[in-house]
């Protein structure tokens, strides 16, 4: 390497400097550690953005499926409201308000001597079963909504 040097230039050059038409090592090293780190980080940021859904996931939570959907929103907005909604909505327990109140709504019918059904447009024959309103004909069999199949 010594023999093509330039007459200006220095005598004591860095060992990372290539003589011409060699392979450049320190090119090559900085090309591979920076793919490694493109995918390391993406691969990190992918994991994290997903973190609020794999705790809903583990939890077994009711609302799994808006803390998926807030995290893709989030993914493809970058507002990160929705993916700080999303890791709230993961923590949060909701309860289970249905069963009890079939629980109660089945023990009422007990006491009151009806023999409970498990279709709930039979429990309240005065409501409508499309809006959930008082109506004159929701008792009738015309009113009441055919099981498919």
């Amino acid at each position: 390497m010594t023999e093509s040097l330039h007459p200006a230039a220095s005598h004591h050059l860095p060992s990372f400097i290539t003589a011409p038409g060699e392979t450049d090592v320190l090119m090559v090293t900085m090309a591979l550690i920076l793919l490694f780190s493109v995918l390391l980080f993406g691969t990190l940021y992918f994991r994290l953005h997903s973190l609020p859904e794999h705790m809903a996931h583990k939890g077994k939570k009711i609302q799994l499926e808006i803390v998926a959907v807030l995290g893709l929103i989030s993914l493809f907005t970058h507002m990160h409201i929705f993916w700080i909604a999303g890791l709230i909505l993961a923590f949060i327990d909701i309860p289970d308000f249905g069963t009890p109140l079939r629980r109660i709504a089945g023990s009422v019918d007990r006491i009151a001597g009806v023999a409970p059904s498990e279709d709930p447009a039979e429990r309240a024959p005065d409501r409508s079963p499309c809006c959930g309103i008082r109506c004159p004909r929701a008792g009738s069999a015309a009113a009441r909504p055919r099981p498919h199949g």
